[in-house]
This record gives structure tokens, C-alpha cells and sequence, in this order.
């Protein structure tokens, strides 16, 4: 790759021009004809046999070429961007000027590049930290949870009642036929009364004992997923197989032991109180880092490319549907139809929260050229350790997976961050019992996501677009 001119054009865009070479572009040839030969008919050649030069001679001479320049297009893109010195945040009006196999292809992009912003005051400001209190009935919730999960299920000779466990059978009638979906054999029923079954259907199961064969009658909702029973009535045929009721440990020491590493319930007790502290003061931090970053990022003067803030919104999308289909094992698009969502609102939904991680990541990366903050090659070994042990992988993946410079300046932007808090003016804001229940919960602050995302598979970074032909020569 050669690098013909760069010259800036517009505010946040350079112009650069630069030629792939002769002999690199005619390597690229040979391998587009090694991978699509078979896709053209040549008489007297099965598929994926014919020599080049016949493919070339009956399809044209450039018949390879043009695929051959957007394959090796975007490694070289990259080249010409780091040799012009330009920290590209995209590309836009790409051209192919011209490209053969003796002269090489000459191209000419549009390059986006990261904004010079100007910031205001960033140190000495003033905030406040929320001191949670502890909540004794959040610890006390927590032990009954556990209680509750580690509860024997003992069969009842009685009646059914919400809370209990039942296995039932039951098969759905409407007009009289079956209809699809609506059977089921013994299935488990857990907690009678919580709402797994469409309205008036559990409530007619209250009062009955194991054995008894009885009809629910229920209408099911008219924005129920299958269009053919939505706002439909219908009957389901049911028979009560067992009933059970869970019987709970009393919350004392040998419960404590059972569950604990503890050897009294007091001291199990103390310890839910203590991660529930750290929990609290880790919000506090997460609620005093935005306090202070919303002020730095007010201040923040510059044009920014709408490209990043798109690419902001996609990162997030996408990570909030891996983290969907991970969680929950559905297709996304499923989980979209249940919450009667549309992509475009969901888009809309991220876009601001995508704006505000950009404009916060620039002001931590100018915070970190004026204070001249680096990250040591020791901070770099101990954030891949820690990712390492984090997501259970070896410290030679992460570092395969995550370049070094990558995770510096993401290691950076975080000691921005602490010298923020470091030089602000902090007075401590006790809150008081029941208050914290009305305090809308905190987001993580972007500025700090980055160094802690689990490390991607590679791939290379195409450009938005592929080389438009022009004044293209055979």
C-alpha cells in the first residue's frame, strides 16, 4: 500500500487517497479465482475447473477484479489510515479511481475521524455521596428466600391453597375440540397462585384434593400470542394428581450451618449485612461517578460525528441481545413479540444513553492527554489476569482476544476518572431509612464499561462501505 495524499475537508473528515500494489492485487485475484471459479458455467469444464484465463476470456478480463479490491480493501484502508495518522471513527464516499492488474487499484475514501473537544473545569467539583443505610428486612427477605429454597415438599391430604405445589393433568376444549398446545400430563404447578396460567385458571384449583376431576372455565386475553384463542373462551378438562406444601427450617444455627459457612445465625446474618454495604457503597460510587461526569461532559465543546454515536447504539443493541438469547435461551426476535417491542423503539430506547457513554469517553480520553495519564505494561498484566479469572478463561486467550493497547486505554480513561474523584469536592449525603426505596437505580458508568466486557472473538473491521467503480480501467 502506498499513501497518495490526505488532506482534511471538513470538520472531523479527511480525504485520503492511496494505491493497493500490482503484485498484491493480482495475489488477491488468484484467490477470489481459487473460491469462486465454480460459480461460472465454461463449456468443456466441470464447475470449479476451468483455467482462469477461459473464465477471463468469456466473462471479461476483470471478472475477479473487483471482488478482489473489496476483499483486500479493508486491511488496506486501515494502513493507509494509520500511516496518514488519523484515528478513524468511520469512512463514507468510497471510490475505486481505478484499478488493473499491472498498475494496481487506486482508491479514494472519505475518512471520519475522532473530534477535537475542548473541556471545561474537571477538577474540584462538587457532589455529593448517598450513604445508604442497611435495610434489616432486605437481610431478613434474603434468609426466608433461602429458607424457602432448601424447604422439603411434604404431600398435603387437603385441600389446595395458594402457596402450595400441585401436579395436575389438563387438556383445553374450545367449542368442543382440542385445540393445539392445550394438554399437558402431570405437570408441576409451583407456587399455586403465582400467575403461570392465564387469569381464573389457578383459582379454580384452590379447594380441591388430589384425585379430584373438575372443569375450568377461562377467557383468554385478547392480546394473547396465538391469534386463534386470543379473547376466546375456553374449557380446560383438569385432574388434581397431588398437592404439596413446603415445610421450612426455623432460621436458627443448624440452619445457619446447612447454608453457611457460619456457625451461628448471627454471624450468617452479619455477613448478609456486610455484602449488602458493599453493594451499597458500590452504588454510591457508580451514583457519584455520574453525578461528576454529568457536570464534565456539560462543559464539553466540539462537533461530534453522528457515526459514533450509531456506533454506540449498535454495540449496545447487540450486547443486550446476546445477553437476552444467554439469559433467558429464546431468539430474540421472540423475546421483541412477548414485550411488544419494535426494533426501532427499542433503538430509541439505547440512543441516549449511546450518546452520553460517547461524550463521556472523549472527555475521559482528553482528561487523559492533558493530565498524561498512562496505563503500565503491570496495570495492563493485572486487568488481564483479572478478566481472565473473571470470565474463566486463559490469560493467553484474553491477550489474544484483547490487544494490550486496547486494554491501556480503557485502563486510562479509568485513572481519569479517579482523578476526578480524587480532586472533586465530596460531602457525604446520609439517606434515610425508606428513602433509598424511591432512589431510581443507577446506571454503571460507561466510561468505565469497556475494560470490563468480556472479551470478543476477532474479526476484522470492514469500512461502512465497499469501493464504488469509477473511471475504472479493464
Amino acid at each position: 500500500m502506498k499513501l497518495n495524499k490526505s488532506e482534511k475537508v471538513e470538520t472531523n473528515i479527511y480525504e485520503i487517497e492511496f494505491v493497493i500494489e500490482p503484485e498484491q492485487l493480482r495475489e488477491a485475484i488468484s484467490k477470489v479465482y481459487r473460491r469462486d471459479a465454480k460459480k461460472y458455467n465454461v463449456p468443456g469444464f466441470r464447475r470449479g475447473h476451468a483455467p482462469r484465463n477461459r473464465i477471463e476470456q468469456i466473462y471479461g478480463e476483470d471478472v475477479f477484479l473487483y471482488d478482489a479490491v473489496n476483499d483486500i480493501f479493508p486491511e488496506e484502508f486501515e494502513k493507509a489510515v494509520e500511516e496518514a495518522g488519523l484515528e478513524a471513527v468511520g469512512s463514507q464516499d468510497v471510490e475505486m479511481l481505478s484499478a488493473t492488474r499491472d498498475e494496481g487499484a487506486v482508491l479514494k475514501a472519505k475518512v471520519i475521524v475522532k473530534p477535537e473537544i475542548k473541556l471545561g473545569k474537571y477538577t474540584g467539583l462538587k457532589a455529593a455521596r448517598k450513604v445508604y443505610p442497611i435495610d434489616e428486612s432486605a437481610v431478613a427477605a434474603e434468609i426466608d428466600q433461602l429458607r424457602e429454597r432448601n424447604a422439603r415438599l411434604i404431600t398435603k391430604e387437603g385441600a389446595a391453597e395458594n402457596g402450595d405445589t400441585v401436579h395436575i393433568d389438563f387438556e383445553g376444549f374450545m367449542d368442543g375440540e382440542a385445540f393445539e398446545g392445550g394438554k399437558g400430563e402431570d405437570h408441576k404447578l409451583e407456587p399455586l397462585g403465582g400467575g403461570s396460567f392465564i387469569d381464573g385458571f389457578e383459582e379454580q384449583i384452590v379447594g380441591h384434593v388430589a384425585g379430584d376431576e373438575f372443569d375450568v372455565n377461562v377467557t383468554f386475553p385478547e392480546e394473547y400470542h396465538a391469534e386463534n384463542l386470543a379473547g376466546k373462551p375456553a374449557v380446560f378438562k383438569v385432574k388434581l394428581n397431588k398437592v404439596e406444601y413446603k415445610e421450612m427450617d426455623e432460621a436458627d444455627d443448624e440452619f445457619a450451618k446447612d447454608v453457611s459457612e457460619f456457625d451461628t445465625m448471627e454471624e450468617f446474618r452479619q455477613s448478609l449485612r456486610d455484602k449488602q454495604q458493599k453493594q451499597l457503597d458500590e452504588q454510591s460510587d457508580r451514583e457519584l461517578e455520574n453525578a461528576l461526569v454529568d457536570q464534565i461532559i456539560e462543559t464539553v465543546e466540539g462537533e461530534i460525528p453522528e457515526v459514533m454515536y450509531e456506533s454506540a447504539t449498535n454495540d449496545m443493541l447487540r450486547d443486550f441481545m446476546m445477553r437476552i438469547e444467554s439469559q433467558g435461551g429464546i431468539d430474540f426476535n421472540t423475546y421483541m413479540q412477548m414485550m411488544g417491542l419494535s426494533f426501532e423503539a427499542l433503538r430509541e430506547r439505547f440512543r441516549e444513553d449511546a450518546e452520553k457513554q460517547v461524550k463521556i469517553r472523549l472527555a475521559m480520553e482528553a482528561i487523559v492527554k492533558q493530565e498524561n495519564i498512562v496505563a503500565t505494561d503491570e496495570d495492563v498484566d493485572k486487568e488481564i489476569e483479572r478478566i481472565a479469572e473473571m470470565y474463566s478463561m486463559e490469560k493467553e486467550q484474553v491477550a489474544d482476544l484483547m490487544p494490550r493497547e486496547n486494554i491501556a486505554k480503557d485502563l486510562a480513561v479509568n485513572k481519569a476518572i479517579d482523578l476526578v474523584k480524587e480532586k472533586a469536592v465530596i460531602k457525604d449525603e446520609p439517606v434515610k431509612k425508606g428513602e433509598a426505596d424511591t432512589e431510581e437505580k443507577p446506571k454503571k458508568a460507561p466510561a468505565k464499561k469497556a475494560a470490563a466486557k468480556k472479551p470478543a472473538k476477532k474479526a476484522a473491521e470492514k469500512p461502512e462501505e465497499k469501493p464504488e467503480e469509477k473511471n475504472a480501467e479493464a
